[in-house]
């Protein structure tokens, strides 16, 4: 019986080997065994909180009865990487990511990741064989984060509506009214990441809104958070309306003032007088009579002349 189950960890453990040898092809290989031995698989899903410290499991062996157990571990992103160990003490590890193999005081293997975040999701698939069978876990593992909550009362038209919203959250967040109105819808939006979560209600013509209340349910909640939404001040097309009523105001003044002071300014040109010259001002210009040149030389020649005939 110890033979065949040897022969069969050894057969596993190859399978392994190779497919990991070839990640990238679309080849599935299945090995069915005619022996007594039980085989277990078990697919399930799991979330933990950014940050904390994560341990998973896949068989409740010890080292006692266990050959060895391997982790294939298919992360975000195509990411692929592999864990193993045997009892024989080797170990292999291609994540290197601080994932590691550890034991319990009880020698109960687990796998440890430390830090957990958004980056460590995907699917943990673990193989473990053990003296009279096998185990196989596939385990789907995803992150929680809290979401933000608010809650609000608008004017959508002649229409009163209250808005629940949950974002950022995962998984996502379960939204739900303490009152009924007219209408309600529920839209998720977000990735495999966060998700967020908005509720619009459409209130009833005189409902009491000092009774409405919003409940929010989310696994990182150790109870409902209840919200009462209030009413959401908001300007409208209004505001839109008084800025330009308030820019046309400014402009028309700067040009009142401006027509204005040109008024006053040609007004004063107008009604000023104009000043008188002084008494015996000619406003006439004496202007020197310019000669021709052959009348200035006639007059030097003559002046000469006489100059000559005194000295004669």
């Amino acid at each position: 019986m110890k033979d065949i189950t040897w022969i069969y960890a050894m057969l596993v453990f190859l399978l392994s080997e190779a497919q990991s040898i070839k990640p990238g092809t679309n080849q599935s290989t299945s090995v069915n065994f005619t022996s007594s031995s039980p085989q277990y698989f078990v697919k399930i899903h799991k979330a933990f909180t950014q940050g904390s410290e994560v341990n998973l499991t896949c068989s409740n062996k010890t080292w006692k009865d266990m050959m060895f157990v391997t982790w294939n571990i298919n992360l975000r992103e195509l990411r692929e990487c592999r864990i193993a160990f045997d009892n024989r003490g080797e170990i292999k590890d291609s994540c290197n990511d601080g994932k590691s193999l550890r034991n319990t005081s009880s020698a109960q293997s687990y796998l440890h990741i430390p830090n957990f975040s958004k980056d460590d999701m995907g699917v943990y698939k673990c193989n473990s064989v053990y003296n009279g069978g096998s185990e196989d876990y596939e385990i789907n593992v995803t992150i929680r984060v809290l979401p933000r909550t608010t809650g609000w009362i608008e004017h959508v038209g002649s229409k009163m509506t209250a808005v629940c919203k949950a974002e950022g959250g995962n998984p996502a967040a379960n939204l739900s009214w303490s009152l009924f109105g007219n209408s309600s819808t529920v839209t998720v939006t977000g990735s495999q990441d966060v998700f967020t979560v908005e509720s619009h209600l459409d209130l009833l013509e005189g409902m009491e809104r000092g009774n409405l209340s919003c409940s929010i349910r989310h696994p990182l909640f150790k109870e409902p958070e209840i919200l009462v939404p209030k009413l959401k001040i908001g300007y409208g097309p209004w505001l839109y309306i008084l800025t330009a009523v308030v820019i046309i105001v400014f402009l028309a003044g700067i040009l009142f003032f401006a027509q204005r002071k040109l008024l006053r300014r040609c007004k004063l040109s107008e009604t000023s007088p104009s000043k008188s010259p002084p008494v015996g001002f000619s406003p006439t210009e004496d202007v020197e009579e310019v000669q021709p040149y052959a009348s200035y030389v006639q007059r030097v020649n003559s002046i000469y002349n006489s100059s000559a005939d005194l000295f004669t």
